[in-house]
């Protein structure tokens, strides 16, 4: 049950409503106030937040938590447990479940799993196609009548340009963003890893950046046809990054992300053949890595996601070519970012949290990303300097596939507040 909240004394950084001073915060019944009573002071439970900052709880609209049909990698239930761990508050999901997430009745599956077992806010999006093929429109009205924010074929590409067409306009009528995966199947046909000098001397086939610039474009451009709104996932192309630059500079209606391993890492980390460093789009090069910096920097990409993508142990416990495709994210996602926005590319803290909490809340009009009052109590506090290490044993997440197992972390999330409930109490998950 939500309770009288006072955090005290910590840096309160609320970006949307450009409040970055020491201070304190307060929730009743759920929600911020302004202030609390006397008696209400008396009531609250106190969390000393010195040395702390209190940021609204951190906003991820790209996450696959496996259910229905894939639970052995993740559930709803402990996907929200990573969530919350990380200090997210609100997430959402993707629809490539088993069966896809592509009718009414598999999303009120999903809905009713995320009343029962949500830790934290989720969300859930529907296929663009029936069973994620790309050769029929899903019932895009009736997904969106089921509770649906977005539709997308993340996993998948739609490669068919009159089908996303007709996807992006009949999503338009019903106020709807399609997210797309930007990936040329016929570029990419056995690809493992980024093409280039790494991928050539570790004997593997290469995955162009064109396969995701080509896309890209062509989304640009039913994007200006439509007027739809089209956000791009997880951008990876330093090329397809100033595509996107130039078409914000006409006022298309595109929007996009990046991941925190595409800001972090390059395809050097391959030379191992650890399988953690196997994702979808590809670790790419040096050069890339910078201008996807600097698209975030300038505003360009509009927001962090994780693309938190669980596959178990015995899955990635393979031959590079063989492993699947995906990193989990949402436990490490804070301080990977704080590290390399903050302390290497030093971008103001208010603006990195900006591309966190409500600049993704934006994108799919969701009700989160501030601590103004009356808005719900969700409330990440952290302690920006704490050192910890990533130990698989530690993970809330049900698979460990992580790049930075046994790497030490700067930054650490001490309480998340959701609804006004502390669902993480100093490190401990309160479920």
């Amino acid at each position: 049950m939500p309770e009288i909240l006072w955090i005290k004394n910590g840096r309160v950084i609320d970006p949307a409503a450009g409040r970055d001073a020491t201070g304190d915060v307060y929730s009743v019944d759920g929600h911020i106030v302004a202030s609390l009573s006397a008696e209400q002071k008396t009531a609250a439970r106190v969390i000393d937040a010195t040395g702390m900052v209190v940021c609204p709880g951190l906003v991820d609209i790209h996450v696959h938590l496996r259910e229905p049909g894939q639970t052995h990698k993740e559930t709803i239930q402990t996907g929200s447990f990573a969530a919350a761990a990380g200090g997210f508050t609100t997430i959402v999901c993707m629809p490539n479940t088993s069966p896809p997430a592509d009718n009414a009745g598999t999303i009120q599956y999903i809905v009713d799993a995320i009343k029962r077992e949500a830790l934290v806010h989720v969300y859930p999006t529907g296929c663009i196609t029936l069973g994620m093929k790309g050769e029929a429109l899903a019932g895009i009205g009736s997904l969106k009548r089921a509770g649906v924010i977005a539709i997308t074929d993340d996993g998948m590409c739609v490669q068919n340009n009159e089908l996303m067409r007709r996807a992006v306009e009949y999503a338009n009528m019903f106020g709807l963003p399609v997210m797309d995966h930007c990936q040329d199947e016929a570029l990419t046909k056995g690809a493992v890893m980024n093409e280039g000098l790494v991928s050539l001397r570790l004997g593997l086939r290469g995955w162009p950046a064109a396969a995701e610039d080509i896309i890209v474009s062509r989304n640009v451009i039913l994007a200006t046809h439509t007027g739809g709104h089209i956000h791009l996932q997880h951008m990876s192309s330093g090329t397809a990054v100033e595509i996107v630059r130039r078409a914000k500079q006409r006022k298309v209606n595109v929007t996009c992300e990046a991941s925190p391993h595409h800001i972090a890492l390059t395809d050097e980390s391959v030379i191992g053949y650890d399988t953690n460093f196997k994702m979808n789009p590809p670790l790419r090069t040096e050069a890339d890595r910078r201008t996807i910096i600097e698209g975030l920097k300038d505003g360009t990409i509009d927001c962090i996601a994780t693309d938190h993508a669980p596959h178990t142990n015995y899955e990635k416990d393979k031959e590079f070519d063989y492993a699947p495709f995906g990193i989990i994210g949402l436990e490490t996602a804070l301080p990977v970012t704080l590290e390399i926005l903050h302390r290497q590319e030093k971008m103001p803290l208010k603006d990195v949290l900006a591309l966190m909490t409500h600049k993704p809340a934006q994108i799919v009009k969701l009700p989160a990303g501030t601590l103004a009052p009356g808005a719900m109590a969700d409330i990440c506090v952290f302690h920006p300097e704490e050192k910890w290490t990533v130990e698989a044993a530690a993970l809330q997440s049900k698979s460990a596939n992580s790049p930075w197992l046994g790497k030490e972390m700067r930054g650490r999330v001490r309480y998340t507040v959701v609804a006004g409930r502390v669902v993480i109490d100093d490190c401990r998950l309160m479920r």
